[in-house]
C-alpha cells in the first residue's frame, strides 16, 4: 500500500516522507528508549498511512489552477451578468420615470394651454363687448348726427320756404306796383 503511494506521490507527500524518515532515524538512534523496533515500525507505518490518507483527502478537495481559473471566470461572468441585469433594471426604472415625467409635463402643458385658451376667450369676450359698446356709441352718434342733419334740413327748409315766400311776396309786390 505504501509502495504505490511512493511512485505517484506529490511533492508535499515526498516532503512528509522525508520528515518521517527523520522521525524514523530518531526512533532508531541508539539513545532512544521505550520503543522496540516493531513498535517503532508500526508507529511509522500508521503515521505514513495517516499522512497518505490526509494528503489524498486534501488533494481531492483541492482544485487545479485551471479549474480555479474557470471558476473565477464563471464567477466574474456571473458578477458581470448580475451587474448588467442591475443596470438593465435601473435603465428600465429610469425609462419609466422619464415616461412619467413626460406625461406629467404634457399634462401641465395641456393645462397651461387650456388656461391660456380660457384667458384668450375671456379677453376676446371683453374685446367683443368693448367693440359692441363702441358700435353702439357710434350708432348713437350716427343717429344723433342724422337727427341733427334732419333738424338742420328742416330748419334750412323752413328758412328757405320763408325766404322763397318772402321773395315771392316781394316779387309780387314789385310786380303789382309796377303793373
Amino acid at each position: 500500500m505504501c509502495s504505490s503511494t511512493h511512485n505517484n506521490a506529490s511533492p508535499a507527500f515526498k516532503r512528509s516522507r522525508a520528515r518521517l524518515s527523520t522521525l524514523h532515524f530518531l526512533i532508531y538512534t541508539p539513545g532512544t528508549r521505550g520503543l522496540n523496533r516493531a513498535q517503532a515500525e508500526g508507529i511509522m507505518t500508521a503515521m505514513a498511512e495517516v499522512i497518505d490518507e490526509s494528503i489524498r483527502n486534501m488533494t481531492s478537495n483541492m482544485v487545479t489552477k485551471a479549474d480555479q481559473e474557470k471558476l473565477m471566470e464563471k464567477n466574474e461572468l456571473a458578477m458581470i451578468k448580475a451587474e448588467n441585469d442591475r443596470l438593465v433594471t435601473d435603465i428600465e426604472k429610469l425609462k419609466q420615470r422619464l415616461r412619467e415625467e413626460i406625461t406629467r409635463t404634457q399634462a401641465g402643458v395641456r393645462l397651461d394651454l387650456n388656461l391660456e385658451k380660457g384667458r384668450m376667450r375671456e379677453e376676446s369676450s371683453k374685446q367683443e363687448l368693448k367693440i359692441k359698446e363702441v358700435d353702439t356709441r357710434i350708432e348713437q352718434e350716427i343717429a344723433a348726427l342724422r337727427t341733427s342733419i334732419q333738424v338742420s334740413k328742416a330748419t334750412t327748409l323752413q328758412y328757405l320756404v320763408g325766404f322763397v315766400t318772402g321773395c315771392s311776396a316781394l316779387l309780387m309786390a314789385y310786380l303789382r306796383f309796377r303793373v
